[in-house]
């Protein structure tokens, strides 16, 4: 019997993050928007300011007999890096953070469980934020899997294309 569940990540651009998870099986739904912040529906320009408080965040629904919110995770700190405080790469601001923004108290649990057994991976502590899931602001329509509709596109060709080639080389089992 299927269980739909919701997961809300953020690891920098969502661009990223949502190319990869559309690509998931289980995954029914990938939506790229705004949450953590203090302004109500915030649009990017506002969001990219630093001032919202909001990261830009990916928001799924998943069938957790298919796919756990475990392996979600691992593919979510696959796609960034953890350790880079309100960053990834030349994406610099609060907006970039990297943060699991939890629906419940066993995602939260499983989140601080997986950055546990992960630190030992790292050089530098993982700085990732795990907090309670708030309002979740979808994303202007354009940023909606934007990877797919702009495969050309600087950004996506140079940065996005050679982490989607590995997370499918890592993950290849649980892609459709």
């Amino acid at each position: 019997m299927s269980q739909y569940s919701t997961a809300t990540f953020g690891g920098g651009c969502f661009w990223c993050i949502d190319a990869a998870f559309r690509r998931v099986k289980g995954v029914s739904h990938v939506s790229s928007g705004y949450m953590g912040g203090s302004i109500a529906n915030p649009s990017y320009k506002a969001v990219c300011s630093g001032l919202t408080g909001h990261a830009e965040v990916v928001q799924l629904s998943f069938d957790a007999s298919v796919i756990s919110f475990t392996e979600l995770l691992k593919m979510f700190f696959a796609l960034h890096d953890p350790t880079q405080l309100n960053r990834q790469g030349n994406d610099v601001g609060t907006q970039y953070r990297s943060v699991v923004f939890y629906h419940d108290e066993t995602q939260q649990q499983a989140a601080l469980d997986l950055i546990g057994a992960l630190q030992s991976e790292y050089a530098a502590p993982i700085v990732t934020e795990v907090s309670p899931a708030d309002t979740y602001y979808c994303a202007e329509n354009y940023h909606q899997d934007y990877f797919n509709l702009n495969p050309n596109q600087g950004y996506c060709s140079v940065m996005i294309a050679p982490k989607l080639a590995k997370f499918s080389e890592y993950f290849a089992d649980y892609l459709d």
